[in-house]
């Protein structure tokens, strides 16, 4: 499929996911198949206008990566086209705009999804951003604000006029946050009345439920939680695509891959002002992927507690492969 001018190999995508999407976990992702278009964690505007350090290390990425969406928020359409006219010049290959996060700190500045209560200043976002650059600018929202504001398809179409190239709905309203269950009938009927691409998102655990979405008429779907519990989910659901059994991921496989991650987060740009140190930072970025990560493996608590209570990354390392049995499979053989 194709964003604009942008190819896609795969239908699938990993959704941007605050505070756990970064750098390392996408290329981890990315090497083991399936993923066609990856998204950073959403940046802000204003930051990247001012060129605050914190706010460039979420936009940064790597060619691995590649094509790379990087997603901004803000509410000001001159801001936000300024600020996608820094992420072209950053190399990027899609410049996304969110207006699904229910957060309210980002909400109550006119942001993420409150955009979604005022559809025409939302299109006027668009327009202007699409009118700054040359690269597609696509956008991810959710069903509504609440139950009584449920007007994605409304904004569906005005965006789609103001210029946007793609969009990707998740079947959520900002009310329900991740509650209940996404509205996949309303993401089909979106599909159904736009003529750009259109990914669905939410509920998305197992390959099987990757590959039922798509038979509801999107050209795409994205994924977010069902990645952070299991990173190969974008490769099984492609096997399934083609007709083939899903790749069998081991116990062993899943240590290896948490043992990669931190050697690359152990390589990433850490900014020496922070008060944590670099082993700190990255202990707590596994702690924060081993709350997702740990759901439904045998005896996963207590490797969630384990992972919590760390109290150095060697002992996380070894925690690690002790519990996965890393090298146990090799030294048999």
């Amino acid at each position: 499929m194709k964003i604009g001018s942008v190819d896609l190999k795969s239908p699938f995508a990993i959704a941007p996911m605050a505070g756990m999407t970064d750098t390392a976990f996408r290329r981890l992702v990315k090497r083991h198949g399936g993923c066609g278009l990856v998204v950073t964690e959403m940046v802000s505007a204003e930051g990247l206008i001012r060129g605050i350090d914190r706010t460039l290390e979420y936009a940064e990425y790597t060619q691995e990566e590649r094509p790379i969406s990087i997603q901004i928020f803000g509410g000001d359409p001159d801001k936000m086209a300024a600020a996608a006219q820094i992420v072209e010049g950053m190399g990027a290959d899609i410049v996304d705009v969110n207006m699904g996060c229910p957060v309210p700190k980002i909400a109550k500045h006119n942001a993420g999804c409150s955009l979604m209560r005022e559809p025409g200043h939302a299109a006027s976002v668009i327009a202007a951003m699409a009118k700054a650059v040359k690269i597609p600018v696509t956008v991810k929202m959710r069903a509504g604000w609440n139950d009584d504001e449920r007007n994605a398809p409304t904004l569906a179409k005005m965006v789609q006029d103001a210029g946007a190239a793609a969009i990707a709905v998740h079947g959520r309203t900002a009310a329900q946050s991740y509650s209940g269950s996404a509205d996949w009938d309303l993401v089909a009927r979106i599909a159904a009345d736009l003529t750009i691409p259109v990914f669905g998102s939410g509920d998305c655990l197992e390959p099987q439920q990757i590959i039922d979405r798509m038979r509801s008429g999107v050209e795409g779907v994205l994924v977010g939680r069902g990645v952070l519990r299991n990173p190969w989910i974008l490769s099984q659901a492609m096997d399934l695509a083609a007709g083939r059994p899903p790749r069998v991921v081991t116990l062993e496989d899943r240590g290896i891959f948490l043992l990669d991650y931190i050697d690359l987060l152990m390589t990433e740009r850490v900014d020496e002002a922070r008060e944590t140190t670099h082993d700190r930072w990255v202990v707590n970025k596994l702690r924060a992927l081993g709350s997702w990560y740990t759901k439904g493996l045998e005896n996963g608590s207590h490797l969630r507690t384990g992972i919590n209570s760390a109290p150095t990354l060697g002992a996380l390392r070894q925690l690690i492969t002790e519990f996965f049995g890393v090298g146990l499979s090799s030294a048999a053989r």
